[in-house]
């Protein structure tokens, strides 16, 4: 069963207390809690892209294959205090399936990504990226990602010629049936080009890390 999340986060300020009794504003500057986000997926499918422009701002006009990268990124939470999130980009090529997994410990949430218009890489999420973080990050949180969708969208010119590898090119209703065939907690699309989705990409992913810490938690308390 998925973990469910807490509360989005509000973009006005409240004068709420803790149960430590500190205001809201003390509260907001307490250190911000460290978690861990693996992203994954076929290779060029814009998933190092999505991580560059959340973390930088700024869109990457080469594309330089990636075989281990780490970024930095602070998201607001529904209480106004920050998450730190660590930002593990991965090699989606097969000749890094044997490193890939050294990426995988202490994760507490996993972006499966791929192209809407690259078929192929939409089909592997079901057959390699869901079963492999299934296998190495049991019970962590998932998000389904679909990325490249200004080329989709783009004039239809796209949608007249086919996909970048020939096959169809993959619609908002495929990637939420693949969301729910492999237990993910939501499909999400964005543009890593045009920022259209990126920003809610990542809040929901800070929600879902803070949901993995806490489950794991109590089922450590129960198994003491």
């Amino acid at each position: 069963m998925a973990p469910s999340l807490p509360r989005p986060a509000s973009t006005v300020d409240s004068p709420l207390s803790t149960s430590a009794g500190l205001s809201a504003d003390a509260y907001r500057h307490l250190p911000a809690p460290r978690k861990k986000l693996v992203v994954v997926g076929d290779g060029a499918c814009g998933k190092t892209c999505l991580l560059i422009v959340y973390s930088t701002g700024v869109f990457p006009q080469k594309y330089l294959p990636t075989v281990f990268e780490n970024y930095m990124a602070y998201v607001r939470t529904a209480n106004g205090k920050r998450v730190e999130l660590a930002l593990w980009d991965t090699a989606g090529q097969e000749e890094y399936d044997r490193l890939r997994p050294l990426s995988y410990p202490e994760t507490d949430v996993v972006l499966i990504c791929f192209s809407v218009v690259n078929g192929r890489s939409f089909y592997n999420v079901a057959d390699k990226w869901a079963p492999e973080v299934a296998h190495f990050c049991e019970r962590v949180p998932i998000l389904l990602v679909g990325c490249k969708t200004d080329l989709r969208d783009c004039s239809g010119a796209l949608r007249e010629i086919g996909s970048e590898d020939g096959t169809a090119i993959v619609t908002r209703e495929q990637g939420e049936a693949m969301a729910r065939e492999i237990g993910a907690l939501r499909y999400m699309e964005c543009s890593a080009r045009t920022r259209v989705g990126v920003e809610e990409v990542f809040e929901l992913a800070a929600r879902a890390s803070l949901s993995s810490r806490m489950q794991r938690l109590r089922r450590q308390c129960i198994i003491l």
